[in-house]
């Protein structure tokens, strides 16, 4: 399915990241479209990209009529985007569930993963992995809550926490109606089993009580590898069963694929199918894995992440919906072993367009963890407040192709000395190539392991405005460009034609594309546009 952010500045420019100065309440305010309008003839295809972009473990859930999903966020905020759905192809990015930086619970530093909504009596819960700041900084489980899903969501704070890290919580109730939360032990990181275990919760959903039970772990001996993790469990008939995922999830050498267990009880003993792998690569898509089931129309169904195959990681894992029945034998089953949705035919759907208008951000742009830029929107222009840090403030987009151009312009009389500003691709804030304006010249940074360096410098041209554009290849390769008029462009004279970004992508993230400002703090750049326009 599509991305319609082409007109994202139409429909959602009163949505916020929220920066601040924009004073409205981001779960109020009007949806981004992430998919195009229902077709007027009824869906009878679901096998589909619904989270097109850089939307690892999704989450799905049924709240009355409507379905909300969430995503990890990983070391970008806002942290747990919330969209919304009536059929679950065409979905609305919301709210989130933490806003700004401001909102982020005062136990949790990073690695925002794996959030999983949870509705009963009313109240909306999203159980969700972060890594505790502090010493141990060991990975734990939370749990926020909300008497809408839309938000805005109360922390509970971390409900566990072990020793080698504690990830992927699920909250369920087995057969007797009792609360079970069911997380992975994360032994893998030490080199150990990963258990899965079960433990009860408390009628608050704010502890854990009783003692904790092992379901089951790794077989290193099979296709599960070093890991079993992202458990996703319903009942059906007689048994409860578990969807998971195994082996390694990421970057270029995954190996990830779906499995499947049941059991009568909660607890157990659990049977794993004998036909596991269930969901797994094929030429389309690879390290299909780590997903929620839904049911729609009496049909069920599970969304997941996969890497396309053509841009891999350095557009990331993205969110796909795959259809599976029961079969004779009583156990899930995928056709044809593997994700069936089929790439996009023509990737400008998914191009983004953005003139500033309103005066928020959409809430599709993102920024560092912990690093949330002061932004302000206001006649037709991105006012950006630099930074001395690093590269600076940053705002970014997610890509969604590995071939694309992204232009800007920016207003040369809001650069201040010792303010540069410009157009970057970044994997994180110490990975990054970018084409900057400042001090009266024009730079290519390369930015690599935090290590900065200035790969060309040139005079800057004359003129109120300047036009910036990057080029991307395959993802890995990048060119700059400049103009004075937005038609005619440049080339920045490097030793190569294009520069090497592979390293850009971190191991469980996409490339984004974004704007930057660094410099003091009292120093403010103004864009005047954004775009992002797709290729095969």
């Amino acid at each position: 399915m599509s991305f319609t952010v082409e007109s994202a500045a139409h429909f959602a420019a009163d949505l916020s990241l929220p920066p601040k100065g924009c004073a409205s309440n981001e779960a109020t305010q009007t949806a981004v479209h992430l998919a195009p309008p229902v077709a007027s003839e009824p869906v009878t295809s679901y096998a589909n990209i619904v989270l097109p972009g850089d939307f690892p473990d999704p989450t799905i859930a049924q709240i009355g009529d409507t379905y909300w999903a969430s995503a990890t966020s990983a070391e970008w905020g806002p942290v747990f985007p919330l969209f919304k759905s009536s059929n679950l192809v065409d979905w609305e990015l919301v709210s989130h569930v933490f806003p700004t930086t401001d909102t982020i619970p005062e136990w949790a530093g990073t690695n925002f993963w794996a959030p999983e909504i949870f509705h009963e009596n009313g109240k909306t819960y999203v159980y969700y992995t972060a890594r505790q700041k502090g010493r141990n900084g060991r990975l734990s489980i939370g749990v926020a809550s909300a008497d809408d899903p839309a938000g805005p969501y109360t922390d509970h704070g971390p409900l566990v926490g072990q020793r080698q890290g504690s990830i992927d919580g699920f909250p369920m109730r087995d057969e007797h109606g009792k609360l079970y939360l069911v997380w992975k032990e994360d032994g893998n990181a030490y080199q150990n089993p990963t258990p899965i275990w079960a433990q009860r919760i408390n009628d608050t959903h704010t502890a854990l009580v009783g003692k904790k039970v092992e379901l089951f772990r790794n077989d290193p001996s099979t296709w599960e590898g070093c890991l079993v993790e992202g458990s996703a469990i319903i009942r059906h008939d007689d048994y409860f069963y578990m969807f998971y995922a195994g082996n390694g999830c990421c970057g270029k050498c995954c190996t990830y694929a779906t499995g499947v267990a049941r059991a009568k009880s909660l607890l157990g003993p659990w049977e794993k199918c004998p036909q596991n792998p269930i969901l797994k690569k094929n030429a389309t898509w690879k390290c299909p894995g780590h997903g929620t089931v839904a049911q729609y129309q009496g049909r069920w169904f599970l969304l997941h992440h996969a890497y396309y195959n053509q841009s891999h990681e350095f557009v990331g894992r993205q969110g796909i919906l795959s259809e599976f029945t029961f079969n004779a034998e009583g156990w899930p089953e995928f056709e044809g072993n593997s994700p069936q949705a089929a790439p996009l035919k023509d990737v400008r759907v998914l191009n983004i367009t953005e003139n500033f208008a309103g005066n928020c951000l959409a809430g599709t742009w993102q920024w560092p963890i912990g690093q949330q830029p002061e932004v302000g929107v206001a006649d037709g222009q991105l006012l950006l407040t630099a930074n001395p840090r690093g590269i600076g403030s940053v705002v970014a987009q997610r890509t969604f192709t590995a071939t694309y151009k992204a232009t800007t312009s920016l207003a040369t009389s809001s650069l201040d000395h010792d303010t540069f500003a410009g157009l970057c691709a970044i994997g994180d804030p110490d990975n990054a190539l970018a084409l900057v304006a400042g001090n009266g010249t024009l730079q290519v940074w390369h930015v690599k392991g935090g290590h900065h360096q200035s790969l060309a410098k040139l005079t800057l041209p004359a003129g109120p405005t300047l036009h910036l554009r990057l080029e991307a290849w395959g993802g890995q390769r990048f060119r700059f460009t400049y103009g004075t008029d937005g038609s005619t462009w440049q080339p920045v004279l490097l030793d190569s034609f294009a520069l090497n970004g592979e390293y850009l992508p971190p191991w469980d993230r996409g490339v984004r594309v974004g704007l930057l400002a660094q410099g003091l703090d009292s120093a403010t750049v103004a864009f005047n546009d954004f775009a992002i326009r797709n290729q095969r």
